[in-house]
């Protein structure tokens, strides 16, 4: 109330702080040990299978690659190479948070060690991070994006609103990660928002998020167009999603699809006909 500079200024050390580590699951272990285990750009990467095929799996906030432990198991199945990181001060890896030229920087290095990608699967704030790393030039067939962030904007905003933070705030914090990450560009919440692609898109979202408002899900949709398709899920929440088995099974025939048939019928895969918003679901803000 009485100076939204400051208070600007300490959301700013709030918002970029994870608070807390992800701890690796007991039903994460086994998977997270059978990984090659090696330090890229300053971050421990992940990778399995035999280097043919390969996925790249990103994570969210306040999260790290052993997450996607039910999704790398399904890929290897398949003859897929899962390759992932922990995000800096996330998971095992040092270091302070970092931009999402920071994120850029780092896939684009796993690509030049693995790629190019089959396919890349993003979480939450991963799925920006992944979504401009293809935009600027990284290699994927297609693209799988669940519980994801379109509007950089909203970064800021869903934070604002979480703690109650009012208009001013909000927009010295906005200022505050302008000065902090970006030298001052103001441009950042255009530039980094999510534009169209020429990858084919797999937008996966749950009715009951709540971290991420599934009207960013509709951002996604509208910007991909004829490329982006829609898996809607119910009762999974923001987190639970990972894990789900039938989630996973669509993501991962989602990938397999980039190999099929061209003359494939649409009938031959039930996404086909899930692939833009349905009429019983409300994406709107």
């Amino acid at each position: 109330m009485l100076s939204p500079r400051l208070g600007g200024q300490l959301a700013f050390k709030l918002w970029r702080r994870p608070l807390a580590r992800g701890r690796v699951r007991p039903d994460e272990q086994l998977i997270h040990d059978a990984a090659r285990v090696e330090i890229v750009d300053n971050v421990k990467t992940y990778a399995w299978g035999d280097g043919q095929r390969p996925v790249l799996l990103v994570h969210g906030w306040r999260s790290r690659a052993s997450r996607y432990a039910a999704f790398v198991t399904r890929l290897l199945e398949l003859g897929y190479s899962p390759v992932s990181y922990d995000a800096p001060a996330h998971g095992d890896s040092d270091g302070d948070v970092v931009s999402i030229l920071g994120h850029q920087r780092i896939i684009r290095a796993l690509e030049e060690r693995h790629g190019p990608f089959e396919g890349v699967i993003a979480h939450s704030l991963g799925v920006p991070f992944a979504l401009y790393a293809v935009r600027e030039g990284v290699a994927a067939k297609r693209l799988v994006m669940i519980s994801g962030v379109a509007d950089f904007g909203y970064l800021a905003d869903a934070f604002c609103r979480e703690l109650g933070l009012g208009p001013k705030v909000n927009r010295e914090l906005r200022r505050s990660i302008e000065r902090g990450y970006f030298d001052g560009d103001d441009d950042i919440w255009t530039r980094f928002s999510v534009t169209t692609g020429k990858a084919e898109l797999l937008v996966i979202h749950n009715d009951e998020d709540d971290v991420v408002d599934p009207a960013q899900a509709r951002l996604l949709l509208r910007n991909y167009g004829e490329r982006a398709h829609f898996l809607p899920t119910t009762g999974l929440g923001h987190r639970k999603i990972l894990a789900d088995p039938a989630v996973i099974a669509e993501a991962v025939a989602f990938l397999q699809d980039a190999d099929a048939p061209q003359d494939r019928a649409p009938q031959d895969r039930a996404l086909q006909a899930r692939s833009d918003v349905p009429e019983g679901l409300d994406l709107s803000a």
